[in-house]
């Protein structure tokens, strides 16, 4: 008999949710889509999804914030593009405002640099800090995914899982237990999105 992993794409009434949801379902996952905590907590699998400004996702994401910390203790949380940044502590967007606080670090803007363009918008490439992370068995170093964001993550080495480079060296993706954040969009991000998608899958 095989177990079915069920997947909740958190709704807190920011970001595209179908495209995610369209991403896991080439990935091989049974998605719902749901702001209901009892569906959060009995979930294999949680993916934390977002764009916008910081402030906003977390005024939205509020109601839920002790569901989602509490589900992160058991159960694997993948955060992509502001879902990543919501997990840092603190963010300087638009002032300063208090995250999820699962992963120490803090968001900061790009600074302006002559000849370069903010947002960060387009294709870049991962360099992999650990070669053997099971969210991305499978994937070469320097690996290209899309992006599309205004500021950056600063974490500490050990919770850094990839580095990408644009004006600065910035965390493009992050870990901690069963925490994980990405900043760029896998489910946008071709074969190399939906492996990670899949490396998150066998993770539940």
């Amino acid at each position: 008999m095989i177990l079915v992993k069920k997947i909740v794409v958190v709704d807190y009434g920011v970001g595209n949710l179908r495209s995610v949801v369209r991403g896991l379902e080439k990935a091989g996952a049974v998605t719902l889509i749901t702001g209901d905590s009892e569906e959060i907590l009995a979930a294999d699998g949680i993916i934390l999804p977002g764009v916008g400004a910081f402030h906003e996702g977390m005024e939205h994401l509020r109601p839920l914030c002790r569901t989602i910390q509490e589900a992160s203790v058991r159960t694997p949380l993948l955060g992509i593009c502001l879902g990543m940044q919501m997990l840092m502590e603190t963010s300087e967007e638009h002032g300063h405002h208090q995250g999820l606080g699962l992963v120490p670090g803090d968001v900061r803007r790009f600074p302006a640099v002559p000849g370069m363009k903010v947002p960060h918008m387009g294709w870049n490439t991962l360099h992999l800090n650990l070669d053997d992370h099971p969210l991305f068995a499978g994937l070469s170093e320097q690996e290209f995914v899309y992006f599309v964001h205004s500021y950056y993550v600063t974490t500490e080495p050990e919770h850094t899982l990839t580095t990408t480079t644009y004006i600065t060296d910035f965390a493009s993706s992050v870990g901690r237990g069963n925490v994980y954040g990405v900043q760029f969009h896998p489910e946008k991000s071709g074969q190399a999105g939906l492996r990670i998608l899949s490396n998150f899958i066998n993770l539940l």
